[in-house]
């Protein structure tokens, strides 16, 4: 093989796998253990949110740990994959594969391009790239949750504070290519255009808050 054609091989694999990897639907299938389709239940989603609500806690934990879990893992092998490139090439290969991996869990192949809003597995490819940025944004989902009570108004905080957050610690030297800001731009803007139902709902004061019933 070509020497010039190996980069490109890299990235085509590593998106390709990572958007396998993503349109993994656990929330579907934890919903099916139990017989349940979680399509026709709540909200109808497949994302953790929707099964914490229909089946309980426990169910909503673990589709949200294997979603996040998800993007974690098809970032590093993005990266194993990418082990022998430049290193531009390298860090290129993990952000396809984050952004393929969340398009993925947002549009799976197998369930008609209808899937979660990517919350969770947009949390963790960020741990699998930029674990300080993961955090800041992490705690401002808690804070803002912990306020308002809304699971959608705290996720499309988190992703308007991502680019800036981002941003800074590329100014300061803690993270290094500023494709990792070009990727905060494109997932933020990926969450927030899912959620736009829920902002319609918060402006107009009808959006339902987590721990409280459907009226």
């Amino acid at each position: 093989m070509p020497e010039n054609l190996a980069p490109s091989l890299v990235l085509s694999g590593a998106v390709l796998l990572a958007y396998l990897m993503g349109s993994i639907p656990f929330g579907l299938l934890i919903a099916r253990t139990q017989g349940i389709d979680i399509r026709e239940h709540g909200s109808k989603n497949i994302g953790a949110t929707n099964v914490w609500r229909v089946l309980g806690k426990k169910w909503g934990l673990l589709t949200f740990a294997c979603d996040a879990g998800k993007g974690i893992l098809a970032v590093a092998a993005a990266h194993r994959l990418a082990a022998g490139v430049p290193a531009e090439q390298a860090a290129l290969a993990g952000v396809l594969a984050a952004l393929g991996c969340i398009l993925g869990h947002s549009f799976p192949v197998w369930l008609g391009f209808k899937g979660g809003k990517g919350v969770a597995t947009s949390l963790g490819v960020l741990l699998g790239l930029m674990p300080l940025a993961s955090l800041a944004v992490l705690l401002l989902w808690a804070a803002v949750f912990g306020i308002s009570r809304y699971v959608s108004l705290a996720s499309i905080a988190a992703a308007i504070a991502l680019p800036p957050v981002t941003a800074f610690l590329l100014k300061t030297g803690h993270l290094q290519g500023w494709v990792h800001f070009h990727f905060a731009c494109v997932a933020a803007a990926l969450v927030a255009w899912r959620h736009r139902e829920n902002i319609r709902r918060l402006a107009a004061g009808t959006e339902n808050r987590f721990g409280r019933k459907k009226e």
